[in-house]
């Protein structure tokens, strides 16, 4: 693992004239060295990808599956070995890493799906009005160009699929850029890329450092940026090209809402027992980790302790073993974030019921309490393995208390009340409502995307898809229809 480890240029194997080192978190100990591109090198393939756009565009449908499948069927093929090399880049604990390859099978499987059955085309008549008798217009969706896809440190490789996949499914060149912390799985990514007959330029991964990112985000050949990260980071991606088409993947800070309804034992171990595990999965690094606990007081004293329990259990330690459930966090500079953001809390009169320690990258599986809405971690996104439970009364008080949040991405509502269900999907100022779960559900074909500070948007294969193409209508003359 500790081999200095080429980017792609294009479809081959390069090296630059620097490097840097990828440390794991649990350990400190060198998990790979990774050579970083020149400008000279970066500029050859963006240029590249230019060059080669109208071809790739053409490019048949099977030929572009076939190679969406075979990067599927490889990853499935080396499953546990690039699971390793997630955990021991992230400090994901290893069970988590596996379900993250195995989503990444999913996606180059639903793209390889997509990528056959996408763009038959629109036809209509256009005779509905005289000035259009003998006419019909044919719609088809074109790729706008070359790609830039920036993938954050807490997916590594899934959600550097989530970019890679859905473009060569439409035949738009891509060039990927990893997060400097964790770019060991998207470089066997790029491995499994070059095993295909993917046209030379169509893709590179380029482990550029995040300094060197404004030249690319500016440059006129890449018109569409795919970005998922911070909010900060993101919307001043977005503001300096307001005319690139950009989407945003951003953060959030998940309410699992538990109403009066949700009342039996088995109900709340059931919503207690999710919550915990939601919460500290992948370290709380997730968009969708639940963050806010809104439960109604008709059923809060009896689900507090229970959540508390659950929290407790998790199991906090090296992320190879397989009985882990919360590994460090992505850095130590990572966890005393966390661990500043709940001294605050705690200072201002919020109750530690839980956690609340922190051992270097380490932190604690928390739960706050009475936590005084003007604290950071009431208003932020923790990014770490803290939650936070509030009583309020009712469904009305539950989910305005949701919308009280300047971020919008799912949310979880414990209820068995259909009519429930339907007020929350109406009501819910966030890209998904998850109905007797977490809010921290996802499916990699479904659309995934945030509201408000939380992104544009939209992911999930086809919809990610139809983000980086546009419609194009051929429309024919004297026809007798």
């Amino acid at each position: 693992m500790t081999a200095t480890h080429a980017f792609w240029l294009a479809g081959r194997r390069a090296t630059g004239d620097a490097t840097f080192d990828v440390t794991n978190s649990y350990d400190g100990r060198l998990v790979g060295t990774v050579s970083v591109p020149t400008e000279a090198q970066v500029e050859e393939a963006v240029a590249a990808a230019h060059a080669v756009r109208e071809e790739f565009a053409a490019t048949p449908a099977h030929v572009r599956a076939k190679a969406l499948n075979h990067v599927a069927d490889r990853l499935t093929e080396r499953t546990e070995e690039i699971a390793r090399l997630i955990s021991a880049e992230n400090g994901k604990p290893i069970k988590w890493a596996r379900g993250e390859v195995g989503r990444a099978v999913s996606v180059f499987r639903f793209a390889a799906e997509e990528a056959r059955r996408w763009n038959s085309g629109d036809a209509q008549r256009l005779d509905t009005d005289q000035g259009g008798t003998g006419r019909l217009a044919l719609t088809r969706r074109i790729p706008k160009g070359v790609v830039l896809g920036i993938a954050p440190f807490n997916f590594p490789l899934n959600l550097s699929a989530h970019k890679v996949a859905p473009a060569i499914a439409v035949g738009a060149p891509i060039i990927l850029k990893p997060a400097p912390a964790t770019p060991l799985s998207s470089l066997v990514l790029g491995e499994l890329l070059a095993e295909t007959e993917l046209p030379a330029g169509s893709w590179s991964v380029l482990t550029v450092p995040n300094e060197a990112m404004p030249a690319l985000v500016q440059d006129e050949r890449l018109p569409v940026i795919s970005f998922t990260g911070s909010g900060p980071v993101g919307y001043a991606i977005m503001d300096s090209v307001p005319r690139k088409h950009c989407t945003l993947e951003l953060g959030g800070n998940g309410a699992a809402v538990v109403l009066a309804d949700y009342d039996s034992e088995a109900d709340l171990d059931w919503a207690a027992g999710r919550i915990a595990t939601f919460s500290n999965y992948q370290g709380g690094q997730s968009c969708i980790s639940v963050q806010r606990v809104i439960a109604d007081a008709a059923v809060y004293d009896r689900l507090l302790p229970k959540i508390v329990a659950a929290v407790e259990a998790q199991v906090t330690g090296d992320p190879a073993d397989d009985a882990t459930d919360v590994g460090p966090l992505v850095s130590e500079d990572a966890a005393k974030r966390v661990e500043a953001w709940v001294t605050e809390a705690v200072d201002a009169g919020a109750s530690l019921l839980a956690g609340g320690k922190r051992d270097g990258a380490t932190y604690a599986p928390t739960v706050l309490a009475d936590v005084p809405a003007d604290v950071t971690i009431s208003r932020e996104e923790v990014f770490g393995p803290v939650l936070t439970v509030k009583k309020v009364d009712g469904e009305a008080a539950a989910f305005e208390e949701v919308n009280s949040s300047k971020y919008g991405l799912q949310a979880g509502v414990f209820t068995h009340d259909l009519q429930t269900a339907f007020r929350a999907h109406r009501a819910l100022e966030v890209g998904g409502v998850v109905v007797g779960d977490a809010p921290s559900y996802r499916a990699d074909q479904m659309p995934y995307g945030g509201a408000k500070q939380s992104g544009v948007g939209r992911e999930g294969v086809r919809y990610a898809m139809d983000d980086y193409t546009y419609e194009r209508v051929l429309v024919l003359t004297g026809l007798a229809l």
